[in-house]
């Protein structure tokens, strides 16, 4: 049986989607014989016609994912939105090559190649900022053993 029409009908009336009338499975006979507003109008105060509930998001995946970042999972740097600095700020990445710096500083201490007294200086040098990389770092050390020779 086609009820489209009654559909179609009461949902101008309630104010609802077509998908969200509800006709019950058990009153169709008299639902098909209901052929004007007005006879869906009586449908609906005796409850055989109703609208659906409305249906919102599900906040499923969305409680998984906070239960994650509570752990501090998806928050690294790919994970963030917005500019330069706010994916790593400058003080991480003043962090990162200071670290490297340090750690490659301590190598050279660690084999000899440098002097304790030299390694406190060059350590100082680290800290105001003079070396922009590794490789310069590298650099200077060569030329400071060069010198000595």
């Amino acid at each position: 049986m086609d009820l489209s029409l009654q559909k179609r009908l009461a949902a101008e009336i309630l104010g609802v989607g077509e998908s969200r009338v509800w006709i019950d499975p058990e009153a169709y006979d008299r639902v098909e014989a209901a052929i004007t507003k007005e006879d869906i109008r009586k449908l609906i105060k005796d409850g055989i016609i109703r609208a659906k509930p409305e249906h919102s998001n599900s906040r499923a995946r969305w409680r998984i994912r906070h239960e994650k970042r509570k752990k501090g999972r998806r928050r690294g740097p790919g994970h963030r939105k917005g500019g330069k600095y706010s994916k790593v700020s400058r003080k991480e990445q003043w962090m990162m090559k200071v670290r490297a710096l340090r750690k490659e500083l301590r190598k050279f201490k660690e084999r000899g190649v440098i002097t304790p007294k030299e390694y406190r200086k060059i350590y100082r040098l680290i800290k105001g900022g003079v070396f922009d990389s590794v490789a310069q770092l590298r650099n200077y050390i060569r030329e400071l053993v060069e010198e000595r020779m």
